[in-house]
């Protein structure tokens, strides 16, 4: 963003970060792995064809080199800093499998180390490209006012505490500061969750990056750009992103220790025969048919085809899973955490409540509140006038309309003159007679309800009070009460909302944990309580604001239909078709899953099992050892494939929802 823009009146903004995607084939690994598929597919079709045994030899043998240099140099790296790194023992397994004839076996050995390597690039690469988008948000240049009434642009960087800036309509805030002058309504959706703007005065604070509105504000800086809230926003999911890379599949925790083990049971295995006089070919073989044997092809293979086929099937059905280990990581949630604005609501205002005052009728209050909006381009406006058209109401043309920041608007409907706007501005303390005694009781009985007041004059005299809330998601119960049957604990709410707002919003959909006002890294404290506590805590969340919980939580789920860049890029998984109960459903799918890798572990661990104790006392023949090998893979593969099917899905939902079924 080259700075802030000035336009007369914006229309209300939410999470409008864009960030520059870092293009799939852009990454050196991508390209790496898509030439190792491309390869081992030819050698597959030349193979299958009749063509020569050194024509596919030659393009499997390609494939190793395309796929697996870079994993054997990280490999030797690794080696040379005394780790065993399990993808040298995969390249290694897939050279000894071509040494006795198996060329193809390590090709695709090698193709699935590639691809899963690249993937990981690319997701190191797009959260990279979200921080820096993020770090977009706030203005490159402010406008400072100078000692002596002049304005001078300079770089938002530059400001110091206690600097003063200007804020046009429209423009963007540069810094964290307090409001000196002015009053205006500002959009900090993209900080705080709130789904409306709210009004700003003096006295007020307003962060970088947030979107002012229709009045000019003069603001002092209270913190430096590196301080404000939408860079401690950048660094708190930079942070957890790190941390959260060094998470493995549960098969992986393990490869260390195995991998050593297999090395040095090969090396034994050659040496100790060689040693007692048994020839160099006998015993090489031996070797080699143990090292196939025992290789974790199979257990690779009993982990990978069922979390993938999961990530497939949640994706046909709207939920975007980004990687094994988030599948996997899914159903060990022990307690939800829901934002509250565009999560459980959908962030659309709507008239809820009508209370019209001695001597007008609802439909009055609410005709004369349209045809006064109908000019403006406020959220809140645009939910007045909607709320008429869906009653029938055609709100008359106004005249004279004027919006005055801080306090609503006014207009001429007809012969009566009619104001619309907050009860702090229209129902000053100082009038005491009883329209107005008897309007601030129910506006303040509605803002005790959670929900926004807006006071309607007529001619100077209160003639009602609109009740204004977000629209509450229709499966919004159904997700609440899934998720507490699936984990066994209650969801939490949190949310930068007001608490009167978001108690309100608890209430209607079963949540007693209720945390409100919190901003980014207030959401970030309480989810690394509830993990210190022992919960794996899952976070569902669409707002900039929710990006760095989504980041630090067990696992974070976006809500695609509202969310930011950012909040996407962040997130474990993406909920498209915005559908709340595919959360739980999804949550579900990831634990019949780990059910069946669990079995897939079993059955892969007996065969290596029995096939490696045959080897070891016996003589077991290697077609055989070969064949025992590839059909363990067989079985834990085509098992873990059942998953793929749309009835897995259907299963998992039908489990979701049981609890209110």
């Amino acid at each position: 963003m080259s700075g802030p823009t000035t336009i007369p009146a914006p229309a209300p903004v939410r999470d409008t970060l864009r960030v520059r995607r870092t293009r799939v084939f852009a990454l050196p690994e991508a390209r790496w792995a898509a030439a190792a598929l491309v390869l081992f597919l030819l050698g597959l079709a030349v193979q299958f064809l009749g063509a020569p045994t050194w024509a596919y030899w030659t393009l499997y043998l390609a494939c190793y080199v395309a796929g697996g240099w870079e994993p054997a140099l990280a490999g030797l790296r690794a080696l040379a800093s005394r780790t065993l790194d399990v993808d040298l023992l995969m390249v290694v397994a897939a050279i000894g499998a071509a040494t006795i004839g198996q060329v193809l076996d390590g090709a695709l050995l090698i193709v699935i180390f590639a691809t899963s390597g690249a993937l990981e690039a690319l997701a190191t690469a797009r959260t990279e490209d979200s921080v820096r988008g993020l770090l977009d948000l706030a203005p490159d240049t402010a406008t400072r006012l100078d000692p002596g009434g002049g304005e001078t642009t300079v770089p938002v960087a530059a400001l110091a505490v206690g600097d003063v800036i200007l804020v046009r309509p429209g423009e963007r805030i540069g810094a964290d500061g307090s409001v000196v002058d002015g009053a205006s309504d500002v959009d900090q959706a993209t900080i705080t969750g709130e789904p409306l703007p709210v009004d700003r005065t003096v006295g007020d604070e307003v962060f970088a990056g947030t979107l002012n509105g229709t009045g000019a504000l003069t603001v002092r800086v209270d913190r430096p750009a590196g301080g404000s809230v939408v860079a401690r926003i950048a660094a708190l999911v930079e942070e957890a992103a790190r941390t959260k890379a060094k998470t493995q599949l549960f098969v992986e925790k393990i490869e260390q220790r195995y991998s050593v083990g297999m090395v040095l049971a090969t090396v034994l295995l050659f040496a100790v025969p060689l040693a007692f006089g048994e020839s160099v070919r006998d015993s090489l073989l031996r070797a080699m048919t143990f090292m196939i044997v025992a290789s974790p092809c199979a257990v690779v293979l009993a982990t990978m085809p069922p979390l993938l086929a999961a990530i497939a099937n949640a994706g046909r059905h709207g939920v975007l899973v980004k990687s094994a280990v988030v599948m996997e990581r899914l159903g060990t949630t022990t307690r939800v955490a829901f934002d509250k604005t565009g999560t459980l609501t959908r962030g659309v205002p709507r008239v809820a409540e009508i209370h019209p005052l001695p001597g007008y009728a609802e439909h009055d209050v609410l005709r004369l509140a349209a045809g006064a909006e109908h000019p403006s381009e406020h959220p809140l406006g645009a939910a007045v006038v909607r709320a008429a058209r869906e009653r029938g109401l055609s709100p008359t043309a106004a005249d004279d309309f004027e919006a005055r920041p801080g306090r609503g608007v006014t207009a001429r409907v007809g012969d009566r003159l009619v104001e619309v706007g907050s009860p702090g501005a229209l129902l000053p303390p100082g009038r005491t007679d009883g329209a107005f005694v008897d309007a601030r009781t129910v506006a303040d009985d509605l803002a005790g309800s959670g929900w926004t007041a807006v006071v309607v004059l007529v001619d100077d005299r209160p003639a009602g009070i609109l009740g204004i809330t977000d629209q509450l998601r229709a499966d919004a119960r159904d997700a609440v009460a899934a998720v507490t049957d699936l984990t066994g604990h209650q969801p939490v709410l949190l949310t930068g909302d007001n608490p009167y707002a978001a108690r309100h919003l608890a209430d209607q959909i079963g949540i007693d944990d209720v945390r409100a006002g919190l901003l980014p890294d207030g959401k970030v404290a309480a989810v690394r309580a509830y993990e210190r506590a022992g919960d794996r805590v899952t976070v569902v969340g669409d707002g900039i604001n929710d990006a760095p919980a989504l980041a630090a939580a067990h696992t974070g789920i976006a809500m695609g239909g509202a969310g930011s860049d950012l909040t996407l890029q962040t997130a474990d998984a993406v909920v498209v078709r915005d559908e709340l109960t595919a959360v739980p459903a999804a949550m579900a799918l990831s634990r019949r899953a780990r059910r069946v890798v669990v079995a897939n572990l079993v059955v892969a661990a007996a065969f290596i099992a029995a096939l490696v104790t045959w080897d070891l006392a016996g003589h077991l023949p290697l077609p055989l050892g070969v064949a025992g090998h590839e059909g363990s893979t067989v079985i834990v593969g085509l098992n873990g494939l059942r998953l793929l099917r749309d009835a897995a899905w259907n299963r998992a939902t039908r489990r979701a929802v049981r609890a209110h079924s």
